[in-house]
């Protein structure tokens, strides 16, 4: 009964769920998007994240010619038996494909007791967890998330501290400790590098990169991220600043000479995703 309560009263703030992705862990799965996240990294694909409250925007809608704006509301507050709600009525494809659900952001670990009874009734309904993470977080929270969480897509930046302060607002002390960590456990891991240009595309970061993940034996896939800017129209929706305003998208092609750097190191890599 005491379980029970917790499940029921537990909330937190979710701004979106994505059905049917291949993008983010194996198989078809579900990503679940937290609302709120510490960084505020200037390339941020989720802008809508950031701020952990729910807030309004506007949204341009075109009908018969006619260009009108409709206010909507970004960020809804949900119990843990709602979103296993949503997230139950793919199960039949996460058992078919090997998928599951992957709680993504924002920052999901920035709600963490939140997260950790969503893991808690993901274990109990048997489906595969995955948290997409900055690593952000103090290590009493992240080692007990770990204990549930069955892989982590886990973003690295930049490896100078003074240059991660500046492009994304916070140390990386406490993400490079954490996925030591990991490492050190044995979870299992994919890294997403996010690759920037003129920002952590440099080969002094590249460099760093390579001897800091050298000696972590068991972390040995790498997800390139290509920079995009199909997230340009968010910033003007929600009337916030566009710091890469203006810097061209990277092509797949743009990073393979980056592909076959990290595969000589003993990498697994793939581009995307």
């Amino acid at each position: 009964m005491t379980d029970y309560l917790i499940l029921k009263s537990m909330k937190g703030i979710i701004f979106s769920f994505k059905r049917f992705s291949v993008h983010d862990g194996p198989g078809i799965r579900q990503t679940v998007f937290f609302k709120g996240c510490p960084l505020t990294c200037w390339w941020c694909h989720n802008p809508e994240s950031q701020d952990i409250k729910s807030e309004k925007a506007i949204r341009k809608n075109i009908l018969d010619g006619i260009a009108y704006k409709q206010e909507e509301s970004i960020g809804k507050l949900m119990s843990v038996p709602e979103v296993m709600q949503e997230i139950s009525k793919d199960q039949i494809f996460y058992d078919e494909s090997g998928g599951g659900v992957t709680f993504s952001g924002g920052e999901p670990l920035m709600q963490h007791q939140f997260l950790d009874e969503l893991l808690t009734a993901c274990q109990k309904a048997g489906i595969h967890t995955a948290v997409d993470t900055t690593g952000y977080a103090s290590k009493k929270v992240f080692q007990k998330i770990a204990e549930k969480t069955n892989l982590f897509l886990y973003d690295l930046k930049h490896l100078d501290d003074k240059a991660h302060k500046k492009y994304t607002g916070v140390s990386n002390k406490p993400i490079l400790e954490n996925l030591k960590f990991l490492n050190d456990a044995g979870k299992k891991v994919v890294i997403r590098f996010p690759v920037i240009p003129g920002i952590n595309d440099t080969e002094n970061n590249i460099a760093a990169m390579k001897d800091f993940l050298r000696p972590l034996k068991n972390l040995r896939e790498i997800a390139l991220l290509p920079y995009h800017n199909i997230a340009n129209h968010k910033y003007d929706k929600i009337k916030m600043d566009n710091k890469m305003e203006g810097i061209k998208p990277l092509e797949k092609s743009d990073v393979y000479g980056l592909k076959r750097e990290f595969e000589n190191e003993g990498f697994k890599v793939t581009i995307g995703g």
